[in-house]
């Protein structure tokens, strides 16, 4: 007899049975975390899906299925994977999300990679994650709390368009100030978790915003949040602060660029990340702020597309453009916030 499922959801529930049937017998592994396997998926209509497999080993996997499961349920936005429909019968349980083509922003930025992104689509990718975080914590009632936001969690569809997926982690909190002190395993990656939580388990809207501030630093330097160095671990905020104290923009944008950016969008993006990353959550702005200076760095980038700046040495050409002075004065006020 199957057991009955005690998930109430409106998306379709599937056998197990049809779950094989979907991945032809689990043939194609696209992806694997702590949940489990990911495969790649055909339903009956040819729609390419992704199907997510509880791994019987997986700790607290449950839970954080049944959390994934009913979260996704009620949250729709165009930059948040969407949830096509579930398995479970069970010990056999299953998610089913939209496909995306283009994998995860992660391996988008290793030194493996050979399709390097451009400027302006970091920038595009940073704008559509800071959306799906924004609505996340502004636009759903309780606010919800992602708690694992990293590069392997931002997946890009056909068209690169950034969405936030796994939300086994998130939390919903309708309490006076949206915190939380957290019981349960250690919720969050190293090197992305916020300095309160790793001091006293308290999370937060600012605990969401910190790691985005991390993304944000990887989008822009190319370096994952540890950097594995022969003698020693370095987290990438203590990496990029000297650098950005010395006032050198191109030895802190990717190499991988060689150059190809516009001074004065790629110092405001390193203020954003700067203004997400202190240590008290206090200081932090809200998403709604980030996604709104993210936006105008954008706009900045593609304007500058006409203009005559460029980069040269690590130093900058001027026109007469007034949008330069701006940068450079935003230089001077992020070396002093390093200080």
């Amino acid at each position: 007899m199957v057991k009955e499922s005690n998930i109430k959801l409106n998306n379709h529930q599937y056998s197990y049975r049809e779950v094989v049937a979907i991945t032809n017998n689990f043939k194609t592994i696209i992806g694997e975390g702590g949940f489990g396997k990911v495969y790649l998926g055909i339903l009956t209509d040819e729609t390419q899906v992704a199907v997510k497999l509880l791994s019987s080993s997986s700790k607290q996997g449950n839970k954080e299925f049944r959390a994934e499961a009913q979260l996704l349920m009620i949250v729709h936005h165009k930059n948040l994977v969407s949830l096509v429909g579930y398995c479970d019968e069970g010990e056999n349980k299953a998610l089913i999300y939209e496909y995306m083509a283009n994998g995860d922003l992660r391996h988008h930025l290793s030194v493996t990679n050979t399709n390097v992104l451009n400027w302006k689509e970091r920038l595009q990718i940073a704008v559509d994650a800071a959306h799906g975080l924004e609505y996340l914590h502004n636009g759903c009632k309780p606010p919800i709390i992602h708690r694992d936001l990293k590069t392997p969690n931002i997946l890009l569809n056909e068209n690169m368009q950034a969405k936030i997926a796994d939300f086994g982690l998130s939390r919903a909190f309708s309490t006076e100030n949206d915190s939380h002190v957290s019981t349960d395993h250690p919720a969050g990656t190293r090197g992305y978790l916020a300095p309160e939580f790793q001091a006293s388990g308290n999370v937060n809207r600012k605990s969401d915003v910190y790691s985005f501030g991390i993304v944000l630093f990887e989008l822009i330097t190319g370096r994952p949040a540890i950097i594995i160095e022969p003698k020693e671990h370095i987290h990438i905020v203590d990496w990029v602060y000297p650098i950005i104290e010395s006032g050198d923009i191109q030895n802190i944008i990717d190499p991988k660029l060689q150059g190809e950016f516009h001074t004065n969008s790629a110092w405001k993006a390193v203020e954003i990340a700067m203004s997400c990353v202190p240590t008290a959550a206090i200081q932090r702005p809200d998403m709604s702020e980030v996604l709104a200076e993210l936006k105008e760095c954008l706009a900045l980038e593609m304007s500058n597309g006409r203009s005559e700046s460029r980069v040269t040495g690590g130093n900058m050409t001027t026109s007469s453009n007034p949008l330069i002075m701006t940068s450079l004065e935003l230089q001077s006020d992020i070396a002093a916030l390093a200080r």
